[in-house]
């Protein structure tokens, strides 16, 4: 190895150390995204200089949130970025849904919209699909089960009441919230959201289940019906 390459070598290193000491200290709050996307890069990517990198990353997807939620195998196609990296990439937004899932127990209650809102927010992060749930609720309004109910791509998740229905009365729900999330969009609900809301709640009501809400996700933004009076 020669002088030059020895001290390139030694540069990041020193580099690497400071940042993962400052991140140490200080957190990632006063981070910018692509300093934070450069440190997660130094566990997968050795010696080398991951800032470039990062920057690049970030000007491809649009955004720190678009690099985590980017499709791995798109992702290992960039320079750089191979299959270990794509993978601990991709992890990021499941691991933050675990977290905040383990964050709010077993059996949270969900006995204010915000509360239901933060919540929905935390089942749906990080999905780039459309997902729908059906919250099953006891009588105190804690959270039996948090039913996946369908998934698809974006902008299209077709939502079945017999399967709501089937899988209200599987978990002995005594009500539900009905929950699903706007990919990249706004949070205000269509007709056909509206439309949908209405059968399972006729559905529900003849098996004497109510719908106390339901939660449309965007991003960190949340919209609730009962709060609009749409339900």
């Amino acid at each position: 190895m020669n002088v030059q390459n020895s001290h390139k070598e030694n540069s990041h290193k020193e580099h690497r150390k400071r940042v993962k000491n400052r991140f140490l200290v200080e957190g990632l709050d006063a981070f910018d995204d692509h300093q934070v996307l450069e440190l997660l890069l130094f566990f997968s990517v050795p010696l080398k200089d991951t800032n470039e990198l990062a920057h690049q990353l970030i000007k491809r997807y649009g955004s720190l949130s678009g690099v985590f939620e980017a499709d791995p195998s798109d992702l290992a196609t960039n320079d750089g970025i191979g299959e270990h990296s794509a993978a601990l990439l991709s992890l990021i937004p499941s691991v933050t849904r675990r977290y905040m899932k383990d964050r709010w127990g077993e059996r949270p209650l969900l006995n204010s919209t915000t509360k239901a809102g933060e919540y929905v927010t935390s089942l749906c992060a990080g999905k780039n699909y459309e997902v729908f749930y059906v919250i099953c609720l006891d009588a105190q309004c804690r959270v039996i089960f948090p039913a996946l109910a369908h998934e698809g791509t974006i902008n299209q998740a077709p939502v079945y009441p017999r399967i709501i229905v089937e899988t209200a009365l599987r978990h002995k729900a005594h009500s539900v919230i009905l929950a699903h999330n706007h990919p990249g969009g706004s949070s205000n609900p269509s007709k056909q959201d509206i439309e949908v809301t209405q059968n399972i709640t006729a559905a529900l009501k003849s098996i004497s289940i109510q719908v106390v809400d339901h939660i449309i996700a965007a991003g960190e933004n949340f919209t609730s019906f009962a709060e609009k009076g749409i339900l």
